[in-house]
């Protein structure tokens, strides 16, 4: 009988060897860690439009000596503040792979806008004289070092900054209307030029679609200063401008 039972027990163990022998052994794989999205060197483009340029408001001019013709007479003066168009190229390095990058960038861009301004002679009883609409096209080129701390949060990833660097101005020339005839009686055929300091506040947010290619939304406050024409006044003209453009990284 004790035969027979260690007998039984030996054929269970060989038949059991086999079968764990058989079985598949499996190990536990590491998912593969999350793409990192907008690493290293980069290039861009972008454009949009110069929503608003701040030339000053109305001014009026006045004729206070009583031995001249116009004793009396007032000249009132309104700067044109129309929207313009701007575009350009960007070339930066994102620093870092944290949430915080910071990003140094070259930002090129041409900034064009319509200046000129609005006319209108008065006598001493307030009585209208003249008026003149006065208008210019102005080109404009800024190149920019930009200086910007990123926030990456996956695909999204919003930023600030600041930039500073020069800019060159150059006016088509001025074209006077009647704008009660609609007549010209002046188009001067070529205009100044002017080249100075600037500086801007950025803002925005890219959306990245791949690791290396996002599309964008910026604001600059743009401030180009006068330091070379001492009139005792403000001469900065300060703009405001609003673009989107697409991001590449090499």
């Amino acid at each position: 009988m004790k035969k027979s039972y260690a007998l039984t027990a030996l054929l269970v163990g060989l038949l059991t060897i086999p079968l764990q022998a058989g079985q598949e052994v499996y190990k536990q794989v590491a998912p593969p860690p999350p793409p990192m999205y907008g690493l290293g060197f980069y290039g861009a483009i972008d454009a949009g439009a110069n929503i608003y340029q701040n030339r000053g408001g109305t001014r009026t001019f006045s004729d206070n000596d009583p031995n001249s013709p116009f004793f009396g007479d007032s000249l009132e003066v309104n700067p044109k503040n129309d929207v313009g168009f701007f575009g350009g190229l960007k070339l930066g390095y994102v620093f870092g792979t944290g949430v915080v990058r910071p990003t140094v960038e070259g930002d090129f861009f041409y900034n064009g806008f319509r200046g000129g301004a609005d006319f209108t002679l008065r006598d001493s009883f307030g009585n209208v004289l003249a008026q003149r609409d006065a208008t210019t096209w102005i080109n404009t080129g800024a190149f920019m070092a930009n200086f910007i701390g990123r926030f990456a949060f996956g695909r999204f990833q919003p930023y600030a900054g600041a930039g500073v660097g020069v800019y060159y101005a150059e006016s088509a020339g001025t074209q006077v209307v009647n704008p009660v005839t609609g007549r010209v009686p002046f188009n001067s055929g070529g205009g100044a030029s002017h080249a100075d300091l600037a500086w801007q506040i950025i803002a925005g947010t890219d959306y990245y679609w791949t690791p290396k290619f996002s599309t964008f939304i910026e604001y600059h406050f743009l401030n180009y200063t006068s330091t070379q024409i001492d009139t005792r006044e403000d001469r900065d003209l300060r703009q405001h401008l609003v673009g989107a453009g697409v991001r590449f990284h090499f």
